[in-house]
């Protein structure tokens, strides 16, 4: 029989004090006996098969007590949480109160559990923000669709070789090496590089230095390296450039006209080409509106909701935001160290400056979950598993990925962001 009480604690942690009766834990003790005697040599027995006296004797009474009490927490503490419907978090911290043959054994945890959020007056806030998006009205300008044509025309730009001098704009193929007091920078030289005129690409002064030289030329100049340079072995170092120019190709951009909309596939002229973009810019205005609003909506749930946040909460948020920001660094070929590094920072400095975020982020899911609470919006579970089946879909070609993932975890995901959706629908209904 397992006993136990539960005492709260400031920072959303609680003291579990548990007590369990010598009926309910005394097989442990055998069980404890069979382990150690597994981990000795006991002359004339085989591992795990000596008796408890020997192993008593061996390593002495109070190992084997010892031993079974860690077997009896790890038994006994999940069905507690599970009995009192407590949602820990974090690693526990255990402390043996009593132990000993033929009595109750006690102990006593401490842990992290997740937080209570009072979400208090929000109503009126939501339907504030609500009808100030109601008045913003949304519209789509000439300039806007103009811009849309000239980027579509820039997309289908057809490249014609030519024997003129190279000018701005012109996409040209080079082979270029770079020197620093004669020797050849590491990674410095490049053939058939190609590149556009006028793009700034390269460090101030390469690409002016391009500008009236013809296919076939050759010519060396000297520049000097920003001194805000990712290299810090080159930053504001003066260094030699050695081009040899190999091809200059004008950018010829159709013009914009029926012709062209009629060559885009599915237009008929350029007035329904227009109509398209128009559309197209007008969901996308519509889009951005309704995540501002949602974004709004968020900040004032947080405001209010009162939770008190536990350390370990907090710190897992830190290392998932760390996690998401190395992913957005990756595709720029820069990793978090080097990040750090060019802004004289280490990653505790990044964690001091991001805590108030990762706090805010903690208490707008605390807030949308007791908002769903209060709205009594349920999931039902055949949705839930239709877009986990979506998920794991995406990974239909990982071997045995339904063993790699833990589908219990993707199960409260999935769970929570239809449920997060359901509570956008709901908030913005409010008037």
């Amino acid at each position: 029989m397992i006993k136990s009480e539960i005492k709260k604690l400031p920072k959303s942690k609680i003291e579990l004090s548990i007590s369990v009766s010598w009926d309910g834990w005394k097989e442990n003790i055998d069980e404890a006996v069979k382990k150690i005697s597994q981990e000795i040599k006991i002359p004339g027995f085989r591992s795990g098969k000596a008796p408890r006296k020997l192993i008593e004797e061996k390593v002495g009474s109070n190992v084997v007590l010892d031993e079974a009490a860690q077997l009896t927490i790890a038994k006994t503490y999940p069905e507690v949480l599970k009995k009192d419907k407590i949602e820990a978090i974090g690693q526990p911290k255990a402390e043996i109160l009593k132990v000993a043959p033929e009595n109750d054994f006690e102990y006593k945890i401490v842990t992290a559990v997740m937080p209570e959020a009072e979400v208090k007056n929000w109503r009126d806030k939501i339907k504030k923000v609500n009808k100030a998006g109601a008045k913003e009205k949304i519209e789509v300008d000439q300039e806007e669709i103009q811009k849309e044509l000239e980027q579509l025309a820039q997309s289908r730009v057809q490249l014609v070789v030519v024997s003129r001098e190279a000018k701005k704009e012109d996409s040209v193929t080079v082979d270029f090496q770079v020197k620093r007091e004669g020797v050849p920078i590491e990674g410095g030289s490049s053939k058939n590089h190609s590149l556009i005129l006028g793009r700034g690409v390269f460090i101030p002064g390469f690409e002016e230095n391009l500008i009236g030289m013809k296919a076939g030329e050759e010519k060396s100049f000297e520049l000097k390296f920003p001194d805000q340079y990712h290299e810090k072995s080159l930053a504001g170092k003066p260094a030699q450039f050695e081009v040899k120019l190999i091809e200059v190709q004008e950018r010829k951009k159709p013009e914009i006209n029926d012709a062209f909309a009629a060559s885009l596939g599915k237009f008929e002229n350029l007035d329904k080409l227009k109509e398209s973009l128009e559309e197209g810019i007008k969901k996308e205005k519509e889009k951005e509106v309704k995540e501002k609003k949602k974004a709004q909506q968020v900040e004032k749930l947080i405001e209010s909701t009162k939770a008190e946040l536990p350390e370990i909460l907090v710190e897992e948020e830190l290392q998932r935001m760390l996690g998401e920001f190395e992913m957005q660094l990756s595709p720029m070929g820069v990793n978090l160290e080097t990040y750090l590094d060019q802004l004289k920072k280490t990653k505790e400095d990044l964690e001091k400056d991001w805590r108030p975020q990762a706090e805010k982020r903690i208490l707008a899911a605390l807030a949308l979950e007791e908002v769903a609470k209060e709205l009594e919006i349920k999931i039902d579970s055949k949705l839930i598993e239709a877009e986990m089946n979506k998920t794991l879909a995406q990974y239909k070609n990982v071997k045995d990925i339904e063993k790699k993932l833990d589908l219990a975890k993707v199960y409260d995901f999935v769970k929570g962001n239809l449920q997060n959706e359901e509570v956008f629908v709901k908030l913005a209904e409010l008037v």
